[in-house]
């Protein structure tokens, strides 16, 4: 993941609930990852997350899970 973007990636993991943290968690392990970016769009709260920052997220959680990247 690129520097630049941990810390909006912390920002916008943090922004997500206890339970929307394990779906987003559940589906990334279930390789659906599109609906782990809607998860996380729908579940963040406004202002909405960009794509960008949902997909870098998203291969931050990867990471952290020991999955192969997507």
């Amino acid at each position: 993941m690129r520097l630049l973007n941990q810390g909006m990636t912390d920002a916008l993991w943090s922004r997500l609930s206890q339970d929307a943290r394990a779906e987003v968690d559940r589906l990334i392990t279930e390789g659906r990852n599109i609906q782990a970016i809607v998860s996380m769009r729908e579940s963040a709260g406004p202002p909405t997350p960009g794509i960008h920052a949902c997909v870098d997220l998203l291969q931050w959680r990867f990471e952290e899970l020991g999955l192969p990247s997507a």
